[in-house]
């Protein structure tokens, strides 16, 4: 026997296809860290413009009661 009977037959395409897979997980690795940083910021927004408009109705509601009663 020679030595390349010996050999198992290499697929052309496996490493291009290995390289293109990597390459696919990074990319998706980096989008869902970008995605979690944006749901993090739009979170933390939507709760600051919550309790701005809590605060708001609640300075309103006083001052309505206050001269509703004439506190």
């Amino acid at each position: 026997m020679t030595a390349s009977e010996e050999e198992p037959p290499l697929d052309p395409e496996a490493v291009e296809r290995s390289y293109r897979f990597h390459r696919a997980r990074r990319a998706d690795k980096v989008k869902r860290h970008r995605e979690k940083r944006r749901a993090s910021l739009r979170f933390w927004f939507v709760l600051a413009l919550i309790v701005a408009v809590a605060a708001v109705l609640a300075a309103r509601t006083l001052g309505e009661i206050e001269r509703v009663f004439g506190l």
